[in-house]
Parts: C-alpha cells; structure tokens; sequence
C-alpha cells in the first residue's frame, strides 16, 4: 500500500453542473483566500469618500451618501488569477450604472479605479456599466470585511478579481486605455476568466 501523507487529499472532481461554471484552468474552494498588495488599510467608514473623475467629470459621495443611494443584492461566482474560484457569492452595493448616471464624460472609453494604499486597475468602461459592476459594501450580508476590501470595493465578477479591486476610493475616467499595478507587470489589460487572460499575450 503506497504512504499517504496525513492532511492531504486530492482534490474532488466537481459535478458537472459545477464544472460548467469553472473557467479553464480554475479550482473550486469553499474558502475566501486573501490577496493583496501591500498592508489592510483599516480607514473607518466616516473617512470613506469616493470620487470620479476625469474626461471632463467630476462628482463624489460620501460614505452616508453612497448607502443613500439605490442598493443591489447581487450573487455571481468569482474567479481568482492565481486559479481558485468560489461560486454563489453575495454581495450589496450601488450599480455603476447609478454612479455613472449624468456624470457628463461623453468621450470617457475607460477608467482606472484608484485605491487606499496607491493600487489601481484599468477597465473599459463596457465592463462596468450594463449591470456588470458595483461598489459593494456588504459581503453574505455582513459589512465587508478589510481585509476583503472593506468598506468598500470595486466587484466586476466577471473578470478576473484583481480587477475587483479593494478599498477603493475613486474612479478615473479615460479617453484611452492606461494599464494600472498588474497591468503594468505583466498582467493581462482585461482579464475574462473564459479566456485564459492572465498575462499580457493570452
């Protein structure tokens, strides 16, 4: 009989139903590993503020403002660059399309999120309007966690989660497209999951 190490075990297959929504190359975990560039910021929510910006806009909200607005409860499945997914996350947050909504930038094609602690990240702003992208401050109905990017984050599921990105405290809009930390070492400018965008190339 050959040696089995104590505490390990393959991974089980997933069920078919469950197979299909795992993009290539992925592995299902019931847990919510934690990533990150850099320290947790731990900013109270009162000093919380977010700001757009750019392309001729200019708006923000205050932290009371943001929860004053229409909320969404939304569960989508996630998928991490480093190949782990976790199906069937919740959340609540506000819409981009709310945020958006009159923000006068008629040339803007992208924006680039700007966190606490200097990381950024680009998107076209097709992959956060739509119904595709909140600012979500509560996580399986709890207020979101810092360390998952409490008080609030960007979440964009549908893309690879580092373009989820944590703390966020404004949004700038672009009339081109301006790779942000990853982007700029290596990682791919959209990152689907579907297509196996993890680095510049794929």
């Amino acid at each position: 009989m050959p040696p089995v190490s104590r505490g390990f075990s393959p991974r089980r297959r997933p069920s078919a139903e469950v197979a299909a929504r795992l993009p290539p190359g992925q592995y299902l975990t019931p847990d919510f590993p934690v990533l990150a560039v850099g320290p947790t910021p731990r900013g109270a929510a009162r000093d919380w503020r977010l700001r757009v910006w750019g392309a001729g806009a200019e708006r923000g909200w205050s932290w009371e403002e943001l929860l004053a607005l229409p909320q969404e409860t939304v569960t989508a499945d996630i998928h991490c660059v480093t190949q782990w997914s976790k199906l069937g996350t919740t959340w609540t947050g506000v819409s981009l399309d709310v945020l958006l909504d009159g923000v006068p930038a008629p040339a803007a094609t992208h924006a680039v999120a700007h966190c606490e602690g200097g990381y950024t990240t680009n998107l076209p702003l097709a992959d956060l309007l739509g119904g595709r992208a909140w600012i979500a401050h509560r996580y399986e109905g709890e207020p979101l966690a810092p360390a998952h990017g409490g008080p609030a984050r960007l979440l964009v599921p549908h893309l690879y989660f580092w373009k989820s990105a944590k703390w966020i405290r404004g949004l700038e809009l672009l009339t081109d497209d301006r790779p942000g930390y990853w982007e700029v070492n290596g990682y791919h400018d959209r990152g689907d999951p579907w297509q196996e965008q993890r680095y510049q190339g794929d």
